[in-house]
């Protein structure tokens, strides 16, 4: 369908997550460390951090932040730039998220935007669960457990579930699924997916994604996770007559049945 291929090429999904979830860090997918417990920020460290991430100073913002497991403040430094050149009104959100498996604290953390583009407005929601690690100064060292952003325009959200797994085991099928929860009453959708490289999620590229006309409430694939230990990430492309929905899930591939508990 020529118009579906043009569709495809004109409106791409964003990779464009929290600031720490565009970051693509400590993607080892191995699960938390069973013997070192690093020690977590204070509820000052994450107000100072929420602080600077909403601020527009950069150096307040690397002063937060240090080298460490799983974190670049360099990297995240770049991309928090890139992402309020794309987002000047971004906002981020810190707070206590459920303990993880082995009893260490999360941290929840969500960004919330808008942007105008012509006379379409995006509207961009990105989640995240860290375990984020201190050194009673600043942050410098963070795992990543869950992540997921969607993009939208349209007067209103189109109501669609990412049916897609936080962590798999190694070489599992296993199902992505995105739903539309109310009827299509006939409305002509399109859409289309697609696992990215680690390349194209460390470079926050907004890849082409080939549509295909659905002819069911959504798009249903299974895959298959592979067969080392690490994750995948998934680009997905929804077009309704009401809008477009453009989504980006990680999912965590580990290789002990152990951490697939929460």
């Amino acid at each position: 369908m020529p118009l579906l291929r043009s569709l495809s090429r004109a409106v791409r999904p964003a990779l464009l997550g929290s600031l720490l979830a565009t970051t693509a860090l400590a993607a080892s997918g191995l699960g938390l460390p069973a013997l070192v417990r690093a020690a977590a920020p204070s509820a000052a460290q994450l107000q100072a951090l929420e602080s600077a991430l909403n601020g527009s100073d950069q150096a307040v913002l690397r002063a937060q932040l240090d080298s460490g497991a799983g974190l670049d403040p360099g990297l995240i430094e770049r991309r928090w730039s890139a992402l309020r050149q794309q987002f000047a009104n971004a906002h981020w959100q810190l707070s206590p998220g459920t303990p993880a498996r082995d009893g260490q604290p999360t941290v929840n953390l969500r960004v919330t935007a808008t942007r105008e583009q012509g006379s379409v407005t995006y509207r961009l929601a990105a989640d995240q669960q860290l375990v984020l690690h201190s050194d009673g100064q600043r942050i410098n060292g963070e795992t990543l457990l869950q992540e997921q952003s969607i993009l939208r325009s349209g007067e209103v959200d189109l109501p669609v579930s990412l049916m897609i797994p936080d962590v798999v085991l190694t070489g599992q099928r296993y199902d992505v699924d995105v739903i539309f929860d109310e009827p299509l009453d006939g409305a002509l959708v399109a859409g289309g997916l697609l696992a990215l490289t680690p390349q194209q999620v460390a470079a926050m590229e907004s890849p082409s994604l080939d549509l295909a006309a659905l002819g069911g409430g959504g798009l249903f694939k299974t895959v298959q996770a592979p067969y080392n230990p690490g994750s995948q990430t998934w680009a997905v492309l929804l077009v309704h007559p009401k809008g477009v929905l453009s989504a980006t899930k990680r999912v965590r591939v580990v290789a002990d049945k152990a951490l697939l508990k929460p």
